[in-house]
């Protein structure tokens, strides 16, 4: 028998003689309450448990006259009802084939691979009460059960954030990932962002949009005994060690607020953004034309604007700037120029520059008149030295402008030396 054979031979032998793998049995996960759990659940937290692990949780059910601040939350079947019949594409409309949910989240950082979430709280309404449930991670090793708890996995929904789209969902898509393994895929939702729909509302209105700020300013709603939010995660961190409930539940109380606030924001936005009538003030107004200009939404543009300057007693030249872009969309070259003047009269900085610089193109270019045109180019050159305004911005206009001043020159004194 050759070497080879013979090798072969014993190679069969050594499988005949290796005993065969068992199959491994996965091991069932052994869910172990934590040791705090009796005072969670005094303190008013509800124990919940899935396949995951366990996750505690809180449920408040309000009625639909409840009241925070000046407003109740009734008043939010009036809003889908609005967004129902207005058909509006815009950031704020919400999808009325997905459920509306009004949610935060309280975390133990602001970054880092480390940072958990610790509290996810949303409100949904039935259509005769609102829902508040409120999720809280008894631990590390229970964050797939509380993550699985949201049901973020289960159907899509239109979800109402203050920051959300910067902070909130980011978060939840981290800690999803680090979890994969054990979850269902996280779906996408549509989502609302109200710090980005008040920025644009309040825009010169507000100093800081803090959302204890717009709560007091907007909503008439004060809080009264409630935690520094830069709190919230040293209390969990206590309550997980210590198990003491009672300041855990004030970090619960603070994300109540901030849910109930959204609720309240989400009518206040939308009754000013679909307001056909009359603003609150001419700024206000302004800010919103100028919102559906920039989302191309420009017959309502106007017509917000033209409602701007048809109630206010003065001209509000701001409103008058944001008008004439249209005008000059729509070729009424006059109505713009008219518009432009307006503007450059009554603003400083900026869009005065921007303003005297139309009228010069309009001038020049639509309507002809190069003197005028030359007029104004100059005036825009002197006032470039007065107004304060950013080195980027004046050395560009600065060289627009003289460009422009050449350029005339030549069409007026043909042949003169310039």
């Amino acid at each position: 028998m050759s070497y080879e054979a013979k090798l072969m031979q014993m190679k069969k032998l050594l499988k005949k003689d290796q005993p065969q793998k068992i199959p491994e049995v996965p091991s069932q996960r052994k869910i172990q309450s934590p040791q705090y759990e009796e005072q969670w659940l005094r303190a008013g937290l509800l124990k919940e448990e899935n396949d995951l692990g366990i996750v505690y949780k809180r449920v408040v059910t309000y009625p639909s006259n409840y009241r925070h601040g000046h407003f109740t939350l009734s008043g939010l079947q009036q809003t889908l009802e609005r967004w129902k019949e207005e058909k509006l594409s815009h950031p704020l409309s919400p999808d009325l084939n997905k459920p509306l949910l009004f949610f935060d989240t309280e975390t133990t950082g602001l970054k880092g691979a480390g940072t958990l979430i610790f509290l996810i709280g949303f409100i949904e309404y039935t259509g005769s009460a609102f829902t508040l449930t409120q999720y809280v991670l008894p631990g590390p090793e229970h964050e797939a059960a509380f993550l699985y708890a949201t049901k973020f996995w289960e159907e899509q929904k239109s979800i109402v954030m203050y920051n959300g789209k910067s902070f909130d969902m980011p978060m939840v898509e981290t800690r999803w990932t680090m979890n994969r393994n054990e979850l269902p895929p996280l779906l996408r939702h549509t989502e609302i962002d109200l710090l980005h729909g008040s920025k644009r509302i309040w825009k010169n209105e507000m100093d800081t949009f803090k959302l204890t700020t717009v709560e007091e300013e907007q909503l008439g709603f004060f809080r009264d005994g409630d935690i520094p939010g830069h709190m919230a995660p040293i209390i969990y961190q206590d309550a997980v060690k210590n198990g003491r409930a009672e300041l855990l539940m004030k970090v619960l109380h603070h994300n109540e607020w901030d849910i109930l606030s959204l609720v309240t924001l989400y009518i206040r936005s939308t009754d000013l953004l679909l307001n056909k009538k009359t603003y609150s003030t001419e700024t206000i107004g302004t800010n919103i034309g100028k919102w559906f200009a920039d989302l191309k939404s420009f017959d309502r543009s106007k017509a917000v604007l033209e409602q701007v300057i048809s109630q206010s007693e003065t001209r509000h030249p701001m409103a008058y700037y944001h008008l004439g872009f249209l005008f000059k969309k729509e070729e009424e070259f006059e109505k713009a120029a008219m518009s432009f003047s307006i503007a450059a009269e009554g603003l400083n900085g900026r869009e005065r520059i921007i303003a005297y610089e139309e009228l010069a193109k309009l001038f020049e270019h639509k309507l002809k008149e190069l003197q005028k045109a030359l007029s104004i180019t100059r005036e825009a050159i002197h006032l470039l030295k007065r107004e304060k305004l950013t080195e980027r911005f004046k050395l560009r206009m600065e060289i627009s402008l003289a460009n422009r001043e050449m350029r005339l020159n030549k069409k007026l004194f043909p042949g003169e030396a310039q």
